[in-house]
């Protein structure tokens, strides 16, 4: 496994490349009490800054605990790529109603009365620190190489994972 640490512009890029490639994440509050709140969570928009947005509803536990405690985990998991995303952040609740307009999409619908219902809010998350793992090369190649590694009993190097500092 090769280590490719990241800072800066190159981590909000990995941020913004991983977030939207797996879309979904276990958005995770309640950081400093057991036990902790975790919900599934489709990311709506990552910005050229490397902020992570999400729309909720004021009702919802995950906002409560955000007016109560800014801090985050947000786990991001696609296996089938062997990419992987946890990141620790600083959540904010959001009620600009042109932000939410922006992020709203009619699947949304499910949840909300319309991207005008009252109760909703964006959240927004300022990634503070975050860890990556994902393969060097596709996904052939990858199964190549754990197959190789396999019948001839050698270490295979596949992945690469880091530390991103935005």
């Amino acid at each position: 496994m090769s280590i490719k640490d990241k800072y800066n512009e190159e981590a909000i890029e990995k941020i913004k490349d991983l977030a939207e490639a797996i879309d979904f994440t276990m958005f995770i509050t309640n950081l400093e009490n057991a036990p902790l709140h975790s919900v599934p969570m489709s990311t709506k928009k990552v910005d050229n800054q490397g902020n992570i947005w999400f729309l909720t509803s004021i009702e919802h536990d995950t906002a409560k605990h955000i007016a109560q405690n800014e801090k985050v985990q947000l786990i991001y998991s696609k296996p089938g790529n062997m990419e992987f995303l946890n990141l620790y952040g600083e959540a904010h609740l959001v009620a600009d109603r042109v932000i939410i307009k922006d992020l709203y999409q009619s699947a949304d619908d499910s949840w909300f009365d319309g991207d005008g219902d009252p109760k909703i809010r964006a959240i927004v998350v300022n990634p503070k620190e975050a860890q990556y793992w994902e393969p060097k090369s596709n996904k052939a190649v990858t199964l190549f190489k754990m197959a190789y590694g396999a019948i001839t009993g050698n270490k295979v190097d596949i992945s690469q994972e880091g530390e991103l500092r935005p």
